[in-house]
């Protein structure tokens, strides 16, 4: 029997899709579960919720159990072979909240601020003592078990863990799987039958190439984007494709703040134009609070709930490495030599290979080289960042700030320095000192 534990386990819904996922997977169905987090009512929630699933779905052939707090945490992940990674430090109150009013105080505007940016940056900090704390005691207690990372930020934590970790870890994220058909269908066309090749680094990532039956879709989804009329959801990435030749991974709002070109105080009328939604972070977690009361009853007292297996990687992971039957994913991996125009350093997103030997990333070669200079404009920040989290120094912090594309593009050297002064104090006990 293998043991997976789930850490931030209180995300109920995520850990249904992941853990439901693996047993209704036939290989895996006999599996110790391990739910930890710091949160009782959320913990215990998602416990009565995969009890029903377990019972329902899986005849009670999975074990479950749970551990709350940090005290009961190496209980949870002994002897364990896979460690899925959910958590969120600080949450949305108060954390992100701070990210975002005082970066407003300076005339910083943000969308998601989870991935880069003077919010990203400041999520890392308070992430990243944390899994440290995991990967010692991974180390001490499970030293062969996989890390299956979905915290953002994604490149910032996995690079960190694969440099300054003993801890086997892969990355992951949904914007791999959805960006070919998200883009097709955006223009219309149809999404059956599409092979794809995608390298970058995570949230931006390159579709490199798109293709049906042999034949490249590039021309005629160009086409049609250029002819498209009014406003829709996905302005950015189609201005970035007709700027840079490609398409990105990940969303609009999102990427609108890893680039200066999009949220300018100089340029206001560049919102409305590219329908850039501002505070859409906060806005979606206003709304999940709002609705989690009426989920939470269909979810947790619903006796007969079942599931059926969704498209996240974890299960099939999981999978291809227990039964050997190999499985392609996206993975988020350190650069070695695997995109030979990015630094080694860098948490690069390309295809990888899982099988019983664990993952095995694939070689890219060289991006074209206005793709590779913009994902170097992110990695600078977030080398920083990890650099920052891992000597404490606070000057590693205003470097990655100085450094960050959106950032650097609407403040000045002297009001950066004193941002990043406001959020560690803001922040307070969420991070560690800085000297």
């Amino acid at each position: 029997m293998i043991k997976v534990t789930f850490m931030g386990a209180g995300s109920t819904i995520f850990t249904r899709n992941v853990l439901g996922d693996i047993m209704t997977t036939p290989a895996l169905k006999e599996v110790e579960i391990a739910l930890y987090d710091i949160d009782s009512a959320r913990l215990n929630e998602s416990l009565a919720m995969l009890n029903n699933i377990n019972r329902n779905t899986n005849a009670g052939r999975a074990k479950i159990a749970a551990y709350l707090g940090v005290e009961n945490r190496r209980a949870a992940l002994k002897n364990a072979n896979y460690v899925v990674n959910a958590i969120q430090v600080g949450g949305y109150d108060p954390c992100t909240i701070t990210d975002f009013t005082i970066a407003k105080k300076y005339g910083l505007q943000q969308t998601i601020a989870d991935t880069l940016g003077i919010g990203g940056i400041f999520r890392a900090l308070r992430t990243l003592p944390v899994l440290f704390d995991f990967a010692r005691d991974i180390e001490a207690v499970c030293p062969d078990a996989w890390l299956l990372n979905y915290t953002n930020p994604m490149a910032t934590i996995t690079g960190a863990m694969l440099r300054h970790t003993e801890v086997k870890t892969v990355g992951l994220c949904h914007s791999v799987q959805v960006c070919a058909e998200t883009l097709l269908k955006s223009v219309d066309m149809p999404t059956d039958d599409v092979q794809f090749h995608i390298a970058g680094i995570n949230h931006m990532a390159w579709l490199l190439d798109i293709r049906r039956h042999g034949e490249d879709l590039y021309p005629e989804i160009k086409r049609r984007a250029s002819a498209l009329q009014g406003k829709h959801d996905d302005m950015v990435r189609h201005e970035i494709m007709k700027t840079f030749g490609y398409y990105v991974t990940e969303s609009s709002e999102h990427n609108a703040e890893y680039m200066p070109y999009w949220i300018k105080r100089s340029y206001p009328e560049l919102i409305e134009r590219f329908n850039i939604p501002l505070d859409e972070y906060p806005r979606r977690c206003i709304e999940q609070i709002d609705q989690w009361q009426q989920q939470k009853v269909s979810l947790t007292h619903d006796t007969s709930l079942t599931h059926s297996r969704t498209h996240e990687y974890a299960s099939y992971i999981i999978e291809a490495m227990e039964t050997d039957r190999p499985y392609k994913i996206g993975g988020n991996v350190l650069n070695t030599g695997l995109i030979t125009n990015l630094p080694s350093e860098a948490c690069v997103e390309v295809p990888c290979l899982v099988d019983g030997q664990g993952v095995t990333p694939c070689y890219v070669g060289n991006l074209p080289e206005q793709l590779a200079a913009l994902n170097r404009t992110n990695i600078n920040t977030q080398l920083l960042t990890i650099e920052a989290a891992v000597t404490r120094k606070r000057e590693a912090i205003y470097h990655a700030a100085l450094l960050d594309p959106h950032t650097s593009a609407e403040l000045s050297i002297d009001d950066i320095r004193k941002l990043c002064d406001e959020l560690i104090e803001a922040h307070g006990s969420w991070l560690p000192a800085y000297h």
